[in-house]
């Protein structure tokens, strides 16, 4: 295994209490005008900055952060408590209702750092369901939600299926080892060949650089307690991303929430090409731009 080290942020840390947060930043490029502050939320399976910051020679803009910063935008990103740089002493399995206290505390965090309004929050897999639960908590925080990889009930889920298969385990114990294997199989198991083997071995680094071990408490949500949100709570203007390939969640079950969010600014993108781990893609560009085109919609001008 390659060691990594990030470098081009600022590194900050808050606290929940006694639970040091650590938070990475990535300053908007002065040469274009300012765009806004990104927040984003990683998953279940990695840390913050293996997500966000990731670096893979001759793929550019690996870095989601950078090319976001480079657009004009503050990006901001935080390891949940357990995962990462954040500390990871309690004997708790940290699940999502903790990941959305962990954005409670990120984000008032971040905005008295930037002077920010309100965030434009991006969340993937488990962590769009943190984002959107801490939107429904704190939607006067949050300027826009773009939920990725996403899942509501669960049913007709394939990737659900096959981890129920595993929930005593998962209930068993608060962290589940993962090693390179473990990071190859995200890649293989809804349609191989969306990503290439450099981006997978770069991003299976930087995992394993900070984590040889992940919590439970988000599986065991995931597999067991669906659904964990309201959609008619969620006011704040939305996004749904879905991967083609992507086996977390049905399209019908996507589809089903999204009717559901109350305020009509919200958009659905189906992207093509794509399976679970949308920013480690070979269509990576194509998620950027969708997102972009998303943060830096005007606001209607009209309401009927």
């Amino acid at each position: 295994m390659n060691e990594v080290k990030w470098t081009g942020g600022v590194e900050h840390w808050t606290r929940k209490g006694d639970i040091r947060l650590f938070l990475w930043q990535k300053k908007a490029s002065s040469r274009v005008p300012h765009a806004g502050t990104v927040f984003f939320v990683h998953g279940s399976s990695m840390a913050s900055q293996p997500t966000f910051d990731l670096h893979v020679p001759g793929r550019p803009y690996s870095s989601a952060m950078d090319w976001f910063s480079d657009q004009g935008f503050d990006t901001w990103t935080m390891d949940n408590e357990g995962y990462g740089r954040s500390d990871k002493q309690r004997e708790i399995n940290f699940d999502i209702s903790n990941g959305a206290d962990d954005l409670a505390v990120g984000s008032q965090y971040v905005l008295q750092q930037t002077g920010a309004g309100k965030l434009l929050m991006y969340g993937i897999s488990s962590g769009a369901l943190k984002a959107a639960l801490f939107a429904q908590r704190h939607p006067e925080r949050v300027a826009k939600l773009a939920l990725d990889a996403f899942v509501w009930t669960g049913e007709g889920s394939p990737t659900l299926e096959q981890r129920r298969k595993k929930l005593p385990e998962f209930l068993a114990r608060n962290r589940r080892p993962i090693d390179r294997a473990f990071v190859h199989s995200i890649f293989q198991r809804d349609h191989p060949g969306t990503a290439d083997e450099a981006t997978v071995n770069a991003f299976a680094d930087a995992i394993l650089t900070l984590d040889d071990s992940m919590p439970t408490g988000t599986y065991v949500d995931m597999c067991s307690r669906l659904p964990l949100l309201d959609p008619k709570k969620i006011t704040v203007p939305s996004i749904i991303l879905r991967g083609e390939h992507d086996g977390i969640a049905s399209l019908q079950d996507l589809i089903e929430f999204f009717k559901l969010l109350p305020n009509m600014n919200k958009q659905f993108s189906v992207m093509a090409g794509i399976s679970h781990a949308s920013f480690q893609q070979k269509n990576y560009m194509m998620v950027y731009r969708i997102l972009h085109s998303f943060f830096t919609l005007p606001e209607p001008a009209y309401r009927g």
